[in-house]
């Protein structure tokens, strides 16, 4: 199977625009990381304080220089000698480590900016620094978390889909952050149709794989071993998985959890879907924990993250390791040009 989504046309010569995240946190950090290991236009552009990133980098002692700019336009120009920060001020002052409501205003707002120049053209994707969500809850935001605030600004009312990805693994989990318990009263065929739906097309407009292969987990042990351990395979998995093969999306399973990420079995597909969280995240962090990338799928607009929290606890330290938001990049200007060559070729 296909695992490595090779662009099928030249990556589009416009930056991509990374949002501040937790002024707390590592994403300063990581930000200034990133620009010294890939100091190439056309880059990205960080929407942040000017002041609060020369201070991350004065406190952590990381040799790079930084720019305002007043538009997008210019973020590729400034790129090769300095990172360039589009202005959106903080409500209030950051601590390293010590996250505060007080600044959730701006951070709530360097999203809203990057969504829009991503919308208007002026950039390729959005890139997402980890948020501290409890902070933000603590200020009235009332989205559980970047996903579901990203679909209301693209004007998206169908739920878009969570993707995991490393170069071994793309991961769904159909159901995300709940306990366990609801996790699996929440399963439905329903829900395991519509997201499938939804990975296909993304693997096809995103990854430039023509023809995916997908690969659904059980429920339970043995994937539930003909109903001896579970009911959930034969009355919802395996109902979905006919559906979708009826829609001519090639989908096998349900597998048994437990082998389905063995590095043969991860050979014969290009994506499995889980039916929760821990059931996806396990494997793709023991695969590649620094480097797994967390991807938005159903969006008009590419969004891809870093695998990662806001680790305000090693915030001030200059510890960080910027891999994961650097891989979040690289396959975001993959993506951007692998959509516009799958919309290039359907224009007659």
């Amino acid at each position: 199977m296909t695992h490595l989504d090779t662009p099928s046309a030249n990556p589009p010569e416009l930056p991509l625009a990374l949002t501040m995240g937790e002024p707390a946190g590592i994403g300063g950090e990581i930000a200034l990381k990133s620009w010294k290991l890939n100091p190439h236009p056309p880059g990205f552009f960080l929407v942040d304080d000017i002041a609060r990133i020369e201070s991350v980098r004065n406190e952590i002692g990381i040799d790079v220089p930084v720019r305002a700019i007043k538009s997008p336009e210019d973020a590729t120009g400034v790129f090769p000698e300095a990172l360039p920060v589009f202005p959106c001020p903080l409500s209030n002052a950051a601590k390293l480590g010590s996250p505060s409501s007080d600044t959730a205003t701006s951070v709530i707002r360097s999203i809203e900016l990057a969504v829009k120049f991503v919308t208007d053209g002026c950039a390729a994707a959005v890139v997402t620094n980890p948020i501290q969500k409890n902070v933000l809850y603590a200020a009235g935001f009332r989205f559980p978390g970047h996903t579901e605030f990203l679909a209301e600004l693209a004007g998206v009312e169908t739920p878009p889909v969570m993707m995991l990805a490393c170069p071994g693994l793309r991961i769904v989990p159909v159901t995300i952050h709940v306990g366990l318990k609801e996790a699996i009263d929440a399963l439905t065929a329903d829900a395991i149709i519509e997201q499938t739906r939804i990975l296909h097309q993304s693997l096809r407009r995103d990854f430039a794989i023509s023809e995916p292969v997908i690969a659904v987990s059980g429920l339970n042990p043995h994937a539930g071993e003909d109903g001896a351990m579970g009911a959930e395979e034969t009355t919802i998995i395996m109902p979905a998985i006919e559906a979708l093969t009826r829609e001519g999306i090639e989908v096998q399973g349900p597998y048994p959890p437990d082998t389905l990420f063995t590095q043969l079995s991860r050979e014969t597909y290009d994506a499995a879907v889980c039916m929760y969280h821990d059931q996806a995240l396990i494997p793709i962090k023991t695969l590649d924990f620094s480097g797994a990338v967390n991807v938005t799928l159903g969006l008009p607009i590419i969004r891809t993250s870093p695998d990662h929290g806001t680790a305000t606890e090693i915030a001030s330290k200059g510890i960080a390791d910027p891999s994961s938001l650097v891989n979040a990049m690289d396959m975001a200007r993959r993506m951007a040009a692998n959509r516009a060559a799958f919309e290039a070729a359907k224009t007659p």
